[in-house]
């Protein structure tokens, strides 16, 4: 007589109580208080999507410290131009990220 065994179910249905890995990460950068750190570094990462490749390629150096953005530059015109329009700059960072995170820019 042949035996037959029974296969176990597939794990095809989600548990309802399951909690999205989203969910769950925000909740992890708010409870360690890093979103900010998150956010500055989300930036820098994206920066050349942000300012464009032109500005990226003149870009040497950008860091955070103290809420003010230092951002060198290899071009003096270009940094000329980014100080006349250093408002408009500030907002368009702090819009892409979508916190107050830049309150100054210091172009070097």
């Amino acid at each position: 007589m042949t035996q037959f065994y029974k296969l176990p179910k597939p794990f095809s249905n989600r548990n309802a109580t399951a909690t999205p890995l989203k969910e769950v990460f925000e909740q992890f950068l708010d409870l360690y208080k890093l979103r900010s750190k998150y956010n500055e570094t989300s930036l820098l990462a994206k920066w050349e999507s942000i300012v464009g490749q032109g500005i990226a390629n003149r870009t040497t150096e950008i860091n955070f410290k103290n809420k003010k953005l230092y951002i060198q530059l290899s071009s003096a015109p270009l940094r000329n131009e980014l100080l006349m329009a250093k408002t408009k700059f500030i907002d368009l960072l702090n819009d892409e990220i979508g916190e107050n995170l830049v309150e100054d820019i210091i172009f070097i």
